[in-house]
């Protein structure tokens, strides 16, 4: 969706922003996204000298890299950068003490002056920012150079404060600044780029400084992003701190999903027949009921993936236009579809767990137990009922076969496989193969109750069962697609989304 996509790539930088960057945000329908450079080398690819980074002019000899700090973010910084053919260079304030085996060969420790006045051009401040007035005895020797912050905010401050890559380049205002590699763990540093999150956040207010750092991440393995300016720090500074943030609405939808299922069935089931007849069925509250509310959880789940798409087609149809942004809530809605599928085939899995082990419970053997007993007393020599051997045998299949699908999805939607599909393969697996495994879940759902609908026995208390709750919106979202893949909805859609407006859109001296 352009609209969508339009508001992802503004020049302003939010905790949104930072959101689908840092965690590959693949919605369900979005197509995969291209790496932000074709130069992904690994530690194994510098056998051969590397080419030298933007402006240096050393052919012969290694560059040359600072440190000042040695805590554990700059000894695996240092081995990292040693790994990838520099020559590196670490400040510590006791130097002696700190003893040279716990950095890789090759690195020199140095006092914190003897490294900022070496022959570095970037050096990177590996320090507590607590400890930043500390280093203003090194201002004159940092002049000219380029600083790199590596610190993280230590709460949350809503991009309303300064940062402390500011605070940094206000204490040395003859040095440029960069904020760079906050967001990449010691553990990614000393594994490498292939084992861990490969994005590397960068901005500056110094373009040239900042395409220096763009060329190192590079040279390191990794995937820089570009993100403007230093006042972009005051968000990049917070990310870190981020627990799951695209999470969250997602698992609150499900969780309250599955409270209103399971209300449902405890007050059907449990509560009014114990009030009204006195029937104990408590003990269905750990197990069945459980298990009746999971499918019905996974059901309106993922129905709630494909609804946002159609209310956008929907909603451009309406505007005759696609340069119009969506609602805030249907951008929201559209950008954790994956979360929302994901946490769909969780439900789904957790449902054949559960189903498999009904039977292994003392329950179903007493169950069993009466059934045959009152076989035999009714004189009853078979009990096959072969509308209800298709039935078992149609519900189950159409829910393995959806359970399959669904697994699909969740595979292709990861970056390492989502980055090997082409538009065309992800829209149709993500899309045409997403509709299919909603239709054979609301198949799964109509075998399962079969003729049971009718029966006014269905019913106590005039209530209906719980599947037939569920099945309402997913049938309703398989129907909407019915109706947009009508010609006379498809084709203006198609036109929409290839840029074409409606009267009511052009101005007059538009063609």
């Amino acid at each position: 969706m352009k609209q969508s996509g339009g508001r992802a790539a503004s020049h302003l930088v939010g905790p949104r922003r930072l959101q689908h960057l840092l965690i590959m945000d693949y919605d369900l329908k979005a197509p995969p996204p291209s790496s932000f450079s074709s130069y992904p080398p690994s530690a194994s690819s510098f056998s051969h000298p590397p080419e030298p980074l933007l402006g240096w002019n050393l052919p012969s000899d290694p560059e040359v890299i600072g440190i000042i700090g040695s805590g554990d973010f700059s000894r695996s910084l240092a081995l990292r950068l040693v790994a990838s053919g520099f020559r590196v260079m670490v400040g510590s304030r006791h130097p002696l003490r700190e003893g040279r085996a716990c950095f890789p060969e090759g690195v020199e420790l140095l006092s914190q002056k003897e490294a900022a006045g070496g022959e570095a051009r970037v050096v990177f401040i590996a320090v507590h920012p607590d400890f930043y007035p500390t280093l203003e005895g090194l201002r004159e020797a940092l002049a000219g150079k380029v600083l790199v912050d590596v610190s993280n905010a230590t709460h949350p401050r809503g991009g309303e404060q300064g940062s402390n890559a500011e605070w940094l380049a206000e204490i040395f205002p003859d040095s440029r600044v960069v904020k760079a590699f906050n967001v990449v763990s010691a553990w990614t540093l000393q594994a490498g780029a292939q084992d861990g999150n490969r994005k590397v956040l960068v901005c500056s207010n110094c373009p040239q400084s900042k395409a220096l750092l763009l060329q190192l991440a590079r040279r390191l393995g990794f995937t820089p992003v570009d993100l403007g300016v230093l006042t972009a720090s005051r968000h990049v500074e917070e990310v870190p701190l981020l627990l799951f943030p695209s999470w969250g609405g997602p698992v609150l939808t499900t969780f309250l999903l599955f409270l209103f299922f399971y209300g449902y069935i405890f007050l059907r089931n449990i509560l009014l027949p114990f009030v009204d007849k006195g029937q104990n069925n408590f003990y269905q509250l750990p197990l069945d009921a459980v298990n009746q509310a999971l499918p019905a959880v996974a059901l309106v789940t993922l129905a709630l993936v494909y609804l946002p798409g159609q209310l956008a087609a929907a909603l451009q149809l309406w505007r005759g236009t696609k340069y119009r942004l969506f609602p805030g809530w249907l951008d929201r809605w559209l950008c954790v579809r994956k979360e929302l599928g994901l946490l769909s085939l969780l439900m789904a899995l957790l449902h054949a767990v559960y189903s498999v082990c009904l039977k292994l419970r003392k329950a179903s053997d007493y169950r069993m137990l009466t059934a045959a007993y009152r076989q035999v007393k009714a004189g009853v020599e078979s009990s096959w009922s072969e509308p209800q051997v298709w039935r078992s045998d149609l519900y189950l299949s159409c829910g393995i076969l959806g359970i399959g699908v669904l697994s699909l999805l969740a595979i292709t939607s990861l970056p390492s496989v989502g980055n090997s599909l082409n538009w065309r393969e992800f829209t149709f697996v993500q899309s045409s193969l997403g509709y299919v495994a909603l239709t054979l879940s609301v198949l799964h759902a109509v075998f399962f109750g079969w003729d049971f609908a009718f029966w006014p026995s269905a019913y106590p208390y005039f209530l209906p069962p719980v599947y037939l709750l569920a099945l309402i919106l997913p049938c309703l979202v398989l129907v909407g697609r019915l109706v947009l893949v009508l010609p006379c909805l498809a084709l203006p859609l198609a036109r929409i989304r290839r840029g074409w407006e409606s009267a009511r859109h052009q101005s007059p001296e538009d063609p």
